[in-house]
């Protein structure tokens, strides 16, 4: 099976042009942005309950503590929040009626909190929309770790921020395009 494609920062726009004309365009840009500012997995997007990302204060944290059962290898992991990511969440959260700490973060219309299925689907469908051919839930992670490595990111960081275990795994995800090359040969 073929990886899931990395989008470039104009697919990316596209996307979040896309679901800012449609229904619940706050909710579906927050877990988008997610999955691509933070690397997390679909599943471990819908796995995310208030408490998790959200202070006692009403502040969001800065990082996300994922357990165990949140995780796709059962090992937890802390997943760490840009300001940008931060932002994103805040402004999702302040649309949120009665949050409290126990309840999915993400929620699907019937007010259940999504499945690591239904947002899988939900990715896919969103990226075919679009018009982005080989994009899946996955694109957001793959884009992530590549994008970090194409800034200079070392292998090891990448892999402790994907919450991988071995390295090999990691560098799969990176996907070597033009501009990395470009860089590297003015490197001699």
């Amino acid at each position: 099976m073929a990886q899931a494609k990395t989008l470039t920062e104009k697919e990316l726009r596209q996307v979040l042009t896309y679901v800012s004309l449609h229904r619940h365009a706050a909710r579906n840009r927050t877990m988008l942005l997610t999955t691509h500012w933070a690397g997390m997995r679909v599943g471990e997007v819908a796995a995310l309950r208030i408490g998790d990302v959200v202070n006692a204060d009403g502040s969001i944290k800065s990082e996300i503590r994922l357990l165990a059962e949140q995780t796709k290898g059962r090992h937890a992991r802390t997943v760490f929040i840009g300001q940008r990511l931060r932002k994103e969440l805040a402004s999702y959260v302040a649309t949120l009626k009665r949050p409290s700490a126990e309840k999915p973060l993400f929620y699907t219309q019937k007010r259940a909190g999504f499945t690591a299925n239904t947002l899988c689907q939900y990715f896919h469908w969103l990226y075919k929309q679009v018009g982005i051919d080989g994009a899946s839930s996955h694109s957001g992670r793959r884009t992530f770790i590549t994008n970090l490595a194409n800034k200079g990111v070392g292998v090891r960081v990448l892999m402790s921020l994907a919450g991988h275990r071995n390295i090999a795994t990691t560098q799969a995800y990176i996907d070597v395009n033009d501009e990395m090359q470009r860089a590297a040969v003015d490197l001699v």
